[in-house]
């Protein structure tokens, strides 16, 4: 079954946003899905993922708008950070709800920081009746020198392509040790989410958006991901973010041998299923009997 999509623009601040509409079959969910872009990344995605995914949603029933930022893509204005986007998504969530008929409220898809900007966002709009966030972005100094160490540094040693290095001549030892003692020093220095930080760290307020919000939330997790890897490892060793990650309402979902855009059309589909079995689970349709 193919789904019927067309192009839509849109106001943002006297800028014109560019989206996609994927409206879905007559009689759809009463929940429609808001596709927020990670970046820099234009609505299409890497290897078309969204344009995929949107299509799967789609078909299920769900109507998608997969959207460009102001200065991504086909967009107007100004290209802004991550943490400056909850306009341009109101302003999605607003043409969204207004071009499909009866539409309740939305669910946020969100990869890396599109998934940081959602939980950013989640707090501020009613509407919002659920977020799935791929591979949140919460990267510091300290998170990614924990995540090197723990996932990159012991695999390079299995890799033969290393030590054919090392016999060649080629492997810099003083460079690499320097900086492997570069990142054990860093790893032993608070996570950025701690309480005595500022509530202005984003990853804080990323935090207080998850606390806040009491609708369902899916974590889709790669295990062969950095970004993944650093998230993980914040909410083992951060225990409000542990709490906040296994309250009532978060589930969380480890793909194995998928990367951080999962881009074999394997761990794509694994993905898009997951997300498709969270809605049905999670969410009660209204329109239902």
């Amino acid at each position: 079954m193919t789904t019927f999509e067309r192009a839509v623009t849109f106001p943002c601040q006297g800028d014109t946003l560019v989206g996609i509409l994927h409206p879905g079959p007559s009689g759809s969910h009463a929940t429609g899905i808001l596709i927020v872009v990670g970046g820099p990344q234009y609505r299409g995605g890497s290897h078309r993922q969204f344009v995929l995914m949107a299509r799967e949603f789609a078909r299920a029933g769900y109507p998608v708008l997969r959207f460009d930022y102001r200065g991504m893509g086909d967009s107007d204005g100004t290209a802004r950070a991550f943490t400056a986007v909850g306009t341009d998504i109101r302003c999605a969530v607003d043409v969204l709800t207004s071009e499909v008929p009866g539409l309740e409220g939305v669910v946020i898809f969100g990869l890396c920081d599109a998934a940081s900007a959602a939980l950013l966002y989640c707090g501020s709009d009613t509407r919002v009746q659920g977020l799935m966030l791929a591979n949140p972005w919460v990267r510091s100094e300290a998170t990614e020198a924990r995540a090197y160490l723990k996932h990159y540094y012991g695999r390079r040693l299995l890799q033969a392509s290393f030590w054919r290095k090392v016999l060649k001549g080629e492997f810099g030892l003083w460079g690499s040790l320097s900086d492997l003692i570069r990142k054990v020093a860093v790893a032993r220095e608070p996570g950025p989410a701690i309480e005595s930080q500022s509530s202005s760290d984003f990853v804080a307020r990323m935090r207080h958006g998850l606390e806040s919000f009491a609708r369902p939330v899916l974590f889709l997790i790669s295990d062969r991901d950095l970004t993944a890897a650093e998230f993980t490892g914040l909410c083992r060793s951060d225990a409000a973010w542990a709490r906040a990650v296994s309250g009532n309402g978060r589930s969380v979902v480890t793909l194995v041998h998928s990367d951080h855009t999962f881009s074999s059309a394997e761990s794509l589909r694994r993905a898009t299923d997951a997300c498709l079995t969270w809605l049905q689970g999670s969410l009660r349709d209204r329109r239902e009997p």
